[in-house]
């Protein structure tokens, strides 16, 4: 699955869609920016939620961190645990 951009995934929230968007970044991180309806699950601790994950596997999930690195790998591992629809928001919450 392709990557997202901001502005497509804004105008998908102002059309009133739910999405899974899930924030990688740390909780400090996380309380001083975030994009709305996001849920925060750091990259280290991914492994332990798979199971609170597991209704999404064949749902679109949007990762995303500061700019992109640790989003990339979140997409790597939940696409390695069997996810078939995960996007990484390019340029992460600084380009949102």
């Amino acid at each position: 699955m392709a990557d997202i951009t901001s502005d497509e995934l804004k105008q998908r929230q102002q059309a009133g869609e739910l999405l899974t968007i899930i924030d990688v970044r740390e909780p400090w991180e996380f309380e001083e920016n975030r994009i709305p309806s996001g849920q925060n699950i750091p990259l280290n601790t991914l492994p332990d939620k798979l199971d609170d994950l597991a209704d999404f596997k064949s749902q679109e999930i949007i990762v995303h961190c500061k700019s992109g690195t640790r989003a990339t790998s979140a997409r790597a591992y939940l696409t390695q645990q069997g996810f078939t629809n995960v996007r990484n928001l390019l340029g992460g919450i600084e380009g949102y």
